[in-house]
């Protein structure tokens, strides 16, 4: 049978940053502007939307004390972002950050909504599952947390020998985490993760009244260097980031589909991309499925050639499929 062509793909670089930033993930916001959270510098960027061709130069927002890792928006306008101390120490935070008739240039009030107990060990990819309640990636304890927003309160969501990190891997520092990327889809009713140590794709059914899961975790296909990826449930795929791999590939959401996944770009090696991090569809009514914005790191992790690039946010729009 044969597979489902791909689509055709146009890059466009939106921004770029210093060398050596790791641009760790993004949201974009209802009237195309994008937040982008920058780890090892702890640092979050505004960039303005952008229809021209010609890049602009990003912002800089706000310097935390801690890593900052995912963020989401959590209501309009009202995001939520992970702090977290380092990969070996236990203290994270989520904080709230309201941008409700905030303007460029305002400076901003970042307020602490929670703090994790002594079991947390780093977090890093989060999403919602519905009104009020987040989650996130913790992926060196190998667990998702649950976060009741309105209660600030905490608690371990599913913890799974996928989830595991890697502490003996022989991939340069930092080490392989586990669960990497989170992603919920009404629609299928499932969450879906990445693994970067344990190198796979999976979903978890979940209960739709109570929010917990439903089910244990399913495979659906092995991935290596899997990272942040956002969901076009219609089409049925995620197009997923492998971050060492330089490539976004276009992953299957459901079990027995792994032959089909597929690198839409990367490889070869696209020196515009390299080192990609998350991704997230633009705002705009028809961008779902069809626009993606992605943040690299410029190869800061893994340089796959020895040289080190410009971080940079990149927008790809995605084409009819190309006939094979």
């Amino acid at each position: 049978m044969a597979m489902t062509p791909l689509p055709g793909v146009t890059v466009t670089p939106v921004a770029y940053f210093p060398k050596g930033h790791f641009l760790e993930n993004l949201a974009v916001r209802a009237d195309g502007s994008v937040l982008i959270t920058a780890v090892l510098q702890k640092e979050l960027w505004y960039v303005p939307a952008n229809p021209a061709a010609e890049p602009v130069e990003p912002l800089l927002l706000h310097t935390f004390d801690h890593l900052v890792t995912g963020i989401a928006e959590v209501e309009p306008e009202v995001f939520v972002l992970c702090l977290t101390e380092g990969y070996t120490t236990h203290e994270s935070h989520l904080v709230r950050l309201d941008l409700t008739g905030w303007q460029p240039g305002n400076p901003l009030t970042p307020e602490v909504l929670l703090t994790f107990d002594d079991r947390v060990r780093a977090l890093n990819g989060s999403c919602l599952l519905g009104p009020g309640v987040l989650t996130v990636a913790d992926c060196f304890a190998g667990l998702i947390w649950r976060v009741d927003l309105t209660q600030r309160t905490g608690r371990i969501w599913l913890a799974h020998d996928t989830m595991g990190d890697d502490p003996d891997s022989e991939v340069d520092p930092p080490p392989q985490p586990g669960v990497n990327g989170v992603r919920y889809s009404p629609r299928t009713g499932y969450l879906y993760y990445t693994s970067t140590a344990q190198q796979v794709f999976m979903r978890v059914p979940v209960d739709p009244a109570t929010l917990d899961p439903a089910g244990p975790p399913e495979f659906v296909t092995a991935l290596s260097d899997g990272d942040d990826f956002c969901v076009d449930d219609e089409a049925g795929v995620a197009y997923v980031t492998r971050h060492r791999a330089n490539t976004l590939d276009r992953v299957p959401l459901v079990p027995r589909y792994g032959s089909e996944v597929r690198h839409l770009i990367g490889d070869p090696l696209a020196p515009v991309m390299v080192g990609p991090s998350s991704a997230a569809w633009g705002r705009g009514p028809e961008d779902t499925g069809r626009v993606i914005y992605v943040t690299t790191d410029g190869g800061t992790t893994a340089p796959p050639d020895g040289a080190v690039r410009h971080a940079a946010l990149l927008r790809f729009e995605l084409t009819d499929a190309e006939q094979e």
